[in-house]
């Protein structure tokens, strides 16, 4: 009797396969891609990105899927109910539509780099344009019961419509919007001048990467680099890609972006290398994946904790900034709350406001509400209205970004989604472990690294993200251990 599932995942491992070349290509040009290299490249993205949408659609696929045995065990359940979302979402769009969105995009992040060093607008519409109408293209095809956008945003969180992100994102506005009046009007509020101190480089350097190999990120198994927008690269668990960017006049850019990419990368490392290139062997979704990275970077990175136990190394790296300044005050610093500009580098309390913004501005340019040349004012009001600024120009706005110039229209509210996973998932995780805190304090950070792993990694994507919060933590997602946790924090720091 011929086995059906086994030739069914040979052909999965085979576009995993693919996937990770895929990811390689991408993680070069955003590294160490000679600039006269993107036209070859854009080629090159085009041609492995329509390979893999062969064989996604190959009808063979379909007839395997149709015939795989399962027999209830719980691996095959998962590797074959994910490539039939897969392929049944890839077969109603043609090759050559995927082929040219690869090539648009690799093009577009290109002009997005230069219009953002330019803060030229103007000089991106033709190509954020495009990829708007190329993605229309793709949601129609696809089809959705809601909106459009709900095709979109299913790429990234399965199950997700854009009504459920709404609702979520409604219930959190207020909340938010009061306690961050209620931290302005705080009689103590932090020295923010501590931040903007001469940081060197190098010594930044050194630092990102103590402070990544000691939460437990595997530089035998990764690197980490420098690109104009941090990302993390997964390619399999042995071959892990983080990059950074470094402002001496702002140490945070680095450092916590370093702490927020080594948590995705992390997650990465830690899947089960048994079922590389496989559902069973990769990450639930993205804001799973971001649940990570923000729980390494603020639950763990920005906590008092953490600098009780690295503070003094911190002190010796950078002695002419930090020599006058307690660690009582530098906890504080580095958890200002203020309304800022840049999305990376705003706090745990606004964070979720800027992911609202770009919800619903995209939302609104998927739908066709909202038209390209007129972004840098629909964002700038927007900005007024949610944290009672204006960006001076695009640069520090509507160019902040690069998700827009790879298409990636629905990925946004993830990073939400992923604030709210993460509060849920270390509340669970203190419950459990018990003494947390006193761990941290002692730079033992494998208790909740071993949590994580095998609560949530190993698991690969056997449960949706929602499915995935019950299990681990007994209960529905809800924005209560979140708005628990930052109450509970920012009240100490700001002495309510």
């Amino acid at each position: 009797m011929p086995n059906h599932y086994d030739a069914l995942l040979g052909t999965i491992r085979e576009i995993g396969l693919l996937e990770s070349v895929e990811s390689v290509l991408d993680w070069d040009q955003e590294t160490f891609m000679p600039p006269n290299g993107l036209s070859a490249r854009a080629e090159q993205l085009a041609l492995v990105a329509a390979l893999i949408h062969q064989r996604r659609t190959d009808p063979r696929v379909g007839e395997l899927l149709a015939k795989a045995e399962q027999d209830g065990d719980p691996i095959r359940t998962t590797n074959v109910r994910e490539t039939k979302r897969i392929h049944e979402r890839a077969v109603r769009i043609p090759t050559e539509l995927i082929a040219r969105i690869a090539r648009v995009s690799a093009h577009a992040k290109d002009a997005w780099a230069k219009a953002r060093a330019d803060s030229n607008f103007p000089a991106f519409v033709p190509h954020l344009s495009e990829l708007l109408e190329l993605k229309r293209q793709v949601a129609d095809l696809i089809g959705y019961k809601g909106e459009r956008y709900d095709a979109l945003l299913d790429e990234y969180e399965p199950g997700a419509t854009a009504a459920d992100v709404a609702k979520v994102f409604a219930a959190l506005r207020e909340p938010l919007s009061a306690f961050v009046r209620q931290l302005a009007a705080a009689r103590r509020q932090p020295d923010a001048a501590i931040l903007a101190r001469h940081f060197p480089r190098p010594a930044q350097e050194r630092m990102c990467r103590q402070l990544a190999e000691a939460i437990g990120f595997d530089f035998k198994s990764g690197r980490i680099d420098t690109s104009t927008h941090p990302f993390c690269s997964g390619t399999t668990p042995g071959d892990v890609r983080l990059t950074t960017r470094y402002q001496e006049d702002y140490f945070p850019c680095a450092i916590f972006g370093t702490l927020h990419e080594a948590g995705h990368g992390l997650y990465e490392q830690g899947l089960d290398p048994a079922h590389m290139f496989t559902p069973m062997g990769k990450a639930v979704s993205l804001g799973i994946h971001e649940s990570q990275s923000r729980m390494w970077e603020n639950f763990v990175g920005r906590s008092r904790p953490f600098w009780e136990r690295f503070y003094s190394e911190f002190q010796q790296a950078f002695p002419d900034a930090l020599r006058d300044v307690s660690l009582e005050t530098f906890v504080g610093s580095i958890n200002i709350v203020r309304p800022s500009l840049i999305r990376v580098e705003a706090d745990e309390v606004t964070y979720n406001l800027h992911i609202i913004l770009r919800f619903e501005m995209e939302r609104d340019m998927i739908s066709g509400k909202l038209e390209v040349k007129d972004v840098p004012a629909a964002w700038n009001t927007k900005m007024h209205e949610l944290l009672g600024i204006r960006p001076p120009n695009d640069r520090e706005g509507c160019l902040q970004d690069i998700h827009w110039s790879m298409g990636a229209f629905g990925y946004f509210p993830t990073y939400a989604l992923g604030n709210l996973y993460a509060a849920q998932f270390y509340a669970a995780a203190e419950r459990q472990i018990g003494d947390l805190p006193d761990r941290l304090r002692r730079g033992d950070f494998g208790a909740l690294r071993d949590w994580l792993r095998t609560n949530i990694h190993r698991h690969g994507q056997r449960y949706r993200s929602g499915e995935l919060v019950k299990v681990v933590t007994g209960a529905p997602l809800t924005i209560e251990p979140f708005m628990n946790y930052i109450r509970r924090k920012f009240s100490a720091v700001y002495g309510l």
